[in-house]
């Protein structure tokens, strides 16, 4: 693979997977605040730098592609990544979410080749996320009430980002992915509970108690966000389940069930001391 792949979001759940699958696949840079060179959504300054010499780019966005004016800076990176050169560019981004639509058409009209990933809920929030200490704990309290979601293993998005940025007859397509099947967060967790071998509950609770939960912990902005994913994303528009994985790369999506399996045998949701 001729050229040098940028990775913006390399310490998040689906960066740190890609880079890991494009490492011996030719020229790397992984960028994000503590990086050399650094790469900051909330400084544009630091953008061009990061962008030099790239051919090639796989972007997260941050907090999420829904806040307001993701679109305007979406459509500045894609231009800044013109004037450096940079051929393709492939964007994580979210169902159901109108600021994030607007975002990908901003990034399809760039001028530069690209693909959008259409990402359902993540397995891994639960393991590697907000979710997790709930887990461990045997009570996970969310205001999500009995709507299913297909949560996507983030090993198969950044499979099919991997796709996208090595395999050019894939470019210029959006490929939504989801899981084999809806799940609620109630059945989500009866699910990790079986893996685990012991009790772990799922509770509703209110937006509000959850936002005052969250309140010691993250910036109002932020906690805004997540209520608005859980009370207007998580309404049931997303429940149909999409076949993003089997176009790109011709196989299905893994079973909430099988990602369960595997990271119980990691450990990971071990009750803490």
């Amino acid at each position: 693979m001729d050229g040098t792949t940028l990775i913006i979001g390399a310490g998040g759940k689906t960066g740190t997977r890609v880079a890991a699958r494009l490492a011996k696949q030719g020229p790397l840079r992984p960028v994000s605040r503590r990086t050399s060179p650094p790469f900051d959504w909330k400084d544009r300054r630091s953008w061009a730098p990061a962008l030099q010499g790239a051919t090639r780019a796989y972007v997260t966005f941050q907090p999420d592609l829904a806040i307001a004016g993701a679109d305007a800076d979406i459509a500045e990176l894609a231009r800044l990544g013109r004037e450096a050169g940079l051929e393709q560019m492939v964007l994580l981004s979210g169902r159901g979410e109108p600021g994030a639509q607007r975002a990908e058409q901003a990034l399809i009209e760039s001028g530069l080749d690209w693909n959008v990933v259409r990402a359902s809920w993540f397995a891994q929030n639960f393991s590697e996320g907000v979710f997790v200490d709930g887990i461990r704990a045997g009570l996970l309290a969310l205001p999500a009430g009995p709507v299913p979601e297909p949560f996507i293993d983030a090993d198969d998005i950044a499979d099919v980002a991997t796709a996208a940025l090595t395999d050019p007859s894939l470019r210029n397509r959006i490929f939504e992915v989801t899981g084999p099947r809806a799940l609620t967060f109630a059945e989500a967790v009866d699910i990790i509970a079986a893996a685990t071998g012991r009790p772990v509950a799922y509770r509703q609770i209110s937006p509000a108690d959850f936002a005052d939960g969250l309140t010691p912990y993250l910036p109002p902005d932020v906690i805004a966000l997540l209520v608005s994913l859980f009370t207007e994303v998580l309404d049931g528009r997303n429940i149909a389940t999409a076949d993003g994985v089997q176009q790109a790369l011709g196989h299905a999506p893994r079973d909430f069930a099988d990602y369960a399996a595997l990271v119980a045998a990691t450990g990971v949701w071990e009750t803490v001391p």
